[in-house]
């Protein structure tokens, strides 16, 4: 059971208007971006199974997490990603610059 107070930090989260679906070699995958107000930003990617990966750390700009996140699209490849059905449903990925 979620608690309220677990429940109202959710109503506070901000978006950020650089969320997107990204898409290469015919494989998309959705990245999101959002931060709770006084925090750095969170960034996730959401793969086609609903699978999460979450970058640790925050980051001090929308953009900077945007362009962390393709770049490592692009370095690693979008299949690195996208987990199979059966897989974990969170993984954590690292390489946020303090």
């Amino acid at each position: 059971m979620t608690s309220f107070s677990a429940m109202q930090d959710e109503n506070k989260l901000i978006y950020s208007a650089l969320n997107q679906t990204c898409t290469w070699n015919s494989r998309s995958v959705v990245i999101r971006i959002y931060r709770l107000p006084n925090t750095g930003w969170t960034v996730e990617v959401i793969d086609e199974n609903h699978n999460t990966t979450v970058w640790d750390g925050e980051f001090e700009t929308d953009q900077e997490a945007l362009n962390t996140v393709l770049s490592d699209i692009k370095m690693e490849g979008i299949s690195a990603f996208i987990a199979d059905a059966s897989s974990q449903n969170l993984r954590r990925f690292g390489r946020v610059k303090k």
